[in-house]
C-alpha cells in the first residue's frame, strides 16, 4: 500500500525490517514494531511521510463495528501518528481524521490531549459534527479517562471539557457513538461518581428512549455497586420490606467446574417493588484475601406477597481477565443495593498442584487427619 503511495518507497527493506523479530511479540507491540520499521523507510519529513501514509490508506469502513480484526491493518499507522506527529499538530490532526475513519484512533488521540490539550478540544468539539460516525465516535471515545490500552491523560479526570463534549453527542443518531459516550460517562463513575450521576440526573429531563438506555448503560458501574442515585435513575425502588434468600450447588469445586447460585426474592411490603438483582462473588486471591465481582441477574418488579426465583451460573474455568484460587468463596445476593450472604463453595487446587499434592507425604497425612 506505500509503495502504491510512493514509488521510492523502500519495500523489501520496510518488509525485511518490519517482520524481524514479529513472531515473539503481542498484539500492541507488534503494532510498534511496524510503526518504527515505516518511520524508517518513509521520507524524514512528518509532514511528507503523512501525505504518503494518507494516500496509502484503503476505503472508510462503513459500518460502525462489527469489523472483527481487519481493521487492526491500520494499528502500525496509529502508532506512527503518535510517535512521530506529536509536533505537528495540523498535519497529526488531518491524518488522524482520515486514519480513524479506518481504525480508531482513540489511543493516538489522547498523545494531542497531553500535548495539545487546547487545540485538540477545540478540534473534537468540531468533530462532534462531523459526519463520519467514527470521527464522532473518536471524539467520545479517546477522551475517556480509563481508555483500555491506551495510555493515561490524568488532566482527562475531572475535565470539564469531557463533559461538554458527551452533551453534544448523547443523542447522536448512531448508537455506535452513544454507547461510547455511555463507556466514558462510566469511567467517570469510577473516579467522581457524583459527577458522573449529576450528568446523568440533567440529561434525565425529558430524555428519549435512546437517551435513557444511554443512561443506564453508563450507570451500570454504579448500579453493581449499590449507588442510591444511580439506582434510582435506572427506576430501582429502595430494597425495603424486600426480603432475600438463595442457597449455591455444588458446595464442592473442581478446577474449571460451575457452580449455581439460587435466589430467593419476596416482597413483603404493603407496596410494589421494583429491584435490581444482582450476585456478589468474593473470589479468593492469591494472597488469601477476597474481592468481590458482581454479576447482574436481573431487575424484577414484585407485588406485595410476590415472590421470585433466579439463578445465576459461575464458571471457575481460568480466563485472561481472571485467575483463580483455591479457597472458600463467598456468594451474596444483592437486592438493590443491600447484601444478603446465601452460600459459599470450596474451589479445590489446580490440577498439577493437586497432582504434586497427591504425591506429597504431608498432604496426604494432612488428608488423613482431616
Amino acid at each position: 500500500m506505500l509503495r502504491a503511495a510512493d514509488s521510492s518507497f523502500p519495500e523489501r527493506r520496510f518488509v525485511r525490517e518490519a517482520s524481524a523479530g514479529l513472531e515473539a511479540l503481542e498484539l500492541l507491540e507488534r503494532g510498534r514494531h511496524v510503526a518504527r520499521a515505516m518511520a524508517r523507510a518513509l521520507p524524514e519529513s512528518f509532514e511528507d511521510a503523512a501525505r504518503i501514509v494518507e494516500s496509502s490508506l484503503g476505503p472508510p469502513l462503513e459500518r460502525g463495528d462489527g469489523n472483527a480484526m481487519a481493521p487492526f491493518i491500520y494499528l502500525p499507522h496509529v502508532v506512527f501518528v503518535a510517535e512521530r506527529g506529536a509536533d505537528s499538530f495540523e498535519t497529526s490532526m488531518r491524518l488522524q481524521h482520515a486514519l480513524t475513519q479506518r481504525f480508531s484512533c482513540e489511543m493516538s488521540i489522547r498523545t494531542f490531549l497531553a500535548r495539545w490539550p487546547d487545540e485538540t478540544f477545540a478540534r473534537l468539539h468540531e468533530w462532534t459534527r462531523d459526519p463520519s460516525v467514527h470521527v464522532r465516535r473518536l471524539v467520545s471515545e479517546g477522551t475517556r479517562s480509563r481508555l483500555p490500552w491506551a495510555m493515561r491523560v490524568p488532566g482527562l479526570v475531572g475535565e470539564p471539557r469531557v463533559v461538554a463534549l458527551l452533551d453534544r453527542l448523547k443523542d447522536d443518531p448512531e448508537l455506535y457513538v452513544r454507547r461510547s459516550v455511555a463507556n466514558n460517562l462510566n469511567d467517570i463513575a469510577k473516579d467522581d461518581p457524583s459527577a458522573c450521576v449529576a450528568v446523568c440526573e440533567r440529561w434525565s429531563d425529558d430524555a428519549s428512549r435512546e437517551r435513557r438506555a444511554l443512561i443506564r448503560h453508563a450507570l451500570r458501574w454504579l448500579v453493581k455497586r449499590g449507588d442510591a442515585r444511580a439506582l434510582a435513575l435506572v427506576g430501582a425502588d429502595e430494597p425495603d420490606g424486600v426480603m432475600a434468600s438463595g442457597g449455591v450447588s455444588p458446595r464442592r469445586l473442581r478446577w474449571g467446574e460451575v457452580a449455581t447460585a439460587t435466589i430467593d426474592v419476596r416482597n413483603e411490603a404493603p407496596q410494589p417493588r421494583r429491584v435490581v438483582v444482582d450476585l456478589v462473588v468474593r473470589y479468593v486471591k492469591a494472597d488469601g484475601s477476597a474481592r468481590p465481582k458482581v454479576f447482574k441477574v436481573a431487575e424484577v418488579t414484585l407485588a406485595p406477597g410476590q415472590r421470585a426465583r433466579l439463578s445465576k451460573r459461575v464458571s471457575f474455568v481460568d480466563r485472561s481477565t481472571r485467575k483463580h484460587y483455591p479457597g472458600v468463596h463467598a456468594f451474596e445476593a444483592m437486592i438493590s443495593g443491600a447484601c444478603t450472604p446465601i452460600g459459599a463453595v470450596t474451589l479445590g487446587l489446580p490440577p498439577a498442584r493437586a497432582r504434586h499434592a497427591d504425591r506429597d507425604p504431608s498432604v496426604a497425612a494432612r488428608r488423613s487427619r482431616a
